[in-house]
């Protein structure tokens, strides 16, 4: 199941976990080159906190761990626990170069709620925090 590395071609009734659009792609091909990170996975990533309950992450490994989801858009490898998978799955992680608010960005079909800043989301059955305000600017 999860060591087995996916082709984006070989999903075709189903989502994959996630995908980059090109632009994200392109600039996760320059940062590997600038951290002189080639071979190294992208991991993607969901943890509790943030504005609205839970946060993306994102990072550089080397290895996989056995059960993680292995896929692969534009070249890039990606990394993605089963966790965090059950409340990524479908995602589209894309790349904004805006003079305000730019950066990467993911595009979640399971997100009923978002953060102004677009870090932090909830999902159907996770609870809202308390507050309600947005605390990452």
């Amino acid at each position: 199941m999860a060591e087995e590395l996916i082709q984006e071609e070989e999903v075709s009734a189903e989502a994959p976990v996630v995908q980059l659009t090109e632009e994200a792609a392109r600039k996760l091909r320059q940062l590997i080159t600038e951290k002189k990170l080639e071979g190294h996975f992208l991991r993607v990533f969901v943890a509790g906190g943030g504005c609205a309950g839970l946060q993306y992450g994102m990072g550089f490994e080397a290895q996989p761990e056995a059960e993680d989801y292995q896929i692969e858009s534009h070249g890039i490898r990606i990394l993605v626990d089963p966790i965090s998978a059950m409340y990524l799955w479908g995602s589209t992680i894309d790349y904004v170069d805006a003079l305000m608010g730019g950066g990467f960005q993911i595009h979640n079909p399971s997100a009923i709620a978002t953060c102004r800043c677009g870090h932090s989301f909830r999902t159907q059955g996770s609870a809202a925090p308390s507050g309600g305000e947005c605390s990452c600017h």
